[in-house]
Formats: structure tokens, C-alpha cells, sequence
């Protein structure tokens, strides 16, 4: 393997990250003026969710992710060169990427109904999005995006490269308190790190309402990680 090939994955996660702190600071944010986040939200987490997907892919070999690989050998060089692959190559498009993940992976896209539901919001917003327009699609937009995050992007993350999703934000001040906040609100379950902590929500308060499943799950969670006394 061509020895700048190796480094894809890891370039490709790192451009994921990006994408995803954007997602949940647009999805999990409102405030006055910047209404039109959520639709944003849509497009950082779809982005990420994405890239993170042909990451995936990339760690089996590179040149997996491209669609058009046969056509990139001019019958010239040894292998393919970066540069070759940067100005002809093509990747495969969002809505082949499950199929692609399992053939190479062996690896089901977690939530098939949250990634189309997303990739028909992404579709909507990228090219019908009139700012004057589509009442109220920011706000569900913003709910799909963290539904998507959560529930394919997280628990992809963490199986393939122990990561998790809560940790990939904006807020430098606070942390990922009101991130948490909002998922608990919207009852999505997220995958929580050894280090878990929190300064500013309580997790009793947030889950005031909430269903006594969801309830129990967390409580599992805090257990497994001995911080049970984040609900008291």
C-alpha cells in the first residue's frame, strides 16, 4: 500500500470532527438569531456522518471509498498517486454509503430510518431552502440531526474508534452540559466516556418527564461508571 494511503482514515476523522462539533453546537443551541441553525445542523451532521462513514470504509483500504477507482489507472504509473487520486477520484455518494459499510465492514449502519430520514432533510435544505420559506424546518431539522448523531454517528464512533459524540462541541466555556441537556430532553441515548462529569444541568431536574426507561438506562449508565451520584 502506497504509504500515504495509511494516513487517509485518520484525515478523514479528523475532518469529521469539524463537521460534527458544528452539528451538535447548531442542532442543540437556539437563540435569537440564528433560526436558521437547525438547517445547518442538517448539513454539519450529514457531513459527518459521512466522512466518518468513509473513514470506516478507508481503514480496510482507501481506495474502497472511491467509486470510479478504475477509472484513475492511466496505464503509465506504478499505483496511483495522491495527487491523481485528489484531482480525479470520486467517492461514493451518501446514499450508497450503508450498503458500501456492510459489504466492506461487515458493519450495519445502526439506524436506517434516522440516516434516510436525514438524507431527506439534507436533500430539502440543500436545494429547496428558502430562508422565507419551509415554516418550521429548522426546528425539526434540529431534531433529526441530533437523532442521526446519536443514534448512527455516536455508537459508529465509539465501536471504531472510541470516540464519543458528547466530546465534539462548541461551547469551550461550559462543556458538553447543555449538549447533554438537549439529548436527555429529547430521550436519545449517547454513549458516556469513563470521565463523565457534570457542572452546570442536573441530570434530576432534566429528567423530570421523561419515560421510565429512558430513566432506567441512564441510571445503568452512571452505575457502570460509578457516577450514580449525578442524579442526587
Amino acid at each position: 500500500m502506497h504509504s500515504t494511503y495509511a494516513e487517509i482514515p485518520d484525515r478523514i476523522v479528523q475532518s469529521a470532527l469539524g463537521s460534527l462539533s458544528q452539528a451538535n453546537m447548531n442542532a442543540a443551541f437556539f437563540d435569537p438569531g440564528n433560526e436558521h441553525a437547525g438547517n445547518i445542523s442538517i448539513m454539519n451532521a450529514a457531513h459527518a456522518g459521512e466522512l466518518f462513514i468513509k473513514a470506516i470504509i478507508a481503514k480496510e483500504h482507501p481506495l474502497l471509498i472511491f467509486k470510479n477507482i478504475f477509472e484513475l489507472d492511466d496505464n503509465e504509473e506504478s499505483e496511483i498517486s495522491i495527487e491523481r487520486l485528489v484531482s480525479k477520484a470520486k467517492t461514493h455518494d451518501f446514499h450508497q454509503l450503508p450498503k458500501i459499510l456492510w459489504a466492506v465492514n461487515k458493519c450495519r449502519v445502526p439506524d436506517m430510518e434516522s440516516y434516510e430520514d436525514t438524507r431527506k432533510m439534507r436533500n430539502a435544505v440543500q436545494h429547496f431552502f428558502d430562508p422565507n420559506g419551509l415554516e418550521g424546518i429548522g426546528q425539526k431539522a434540529r431534531r433529526v440531526s441530533l437523532e442521526f448523531i446519536y443514534k448512527n454517528i455516536d455508537p459508529l464512533i465509539k465501536e471504531h474508534f472510541g470516540l464519543y459524540a458528547i466530546n465534539y462541541h462548541q461551547d469551550h466555556s461550559v462543556g458538553y452540559d447543555y449538549l447533554v441537556s438537549c439529548i436527555v430532553g429529547n430521550e436519545l441515548k449517547f454513549s458516556i466516556p469513563d470521565d463523565f462529569s457534570l457542572s452546570e444541568i442536573s441530570l434530576d431536574e432534566e429528567l423530570n418527564g421523561v419515560e421510565p426507561e429512558y430513566r432506567r438506562w441512564l441510571e445503568s449508565e452512571l452505575s457502570r461508571i460509578d457516577r450514580e451520584d449525578l442524579l442526587q
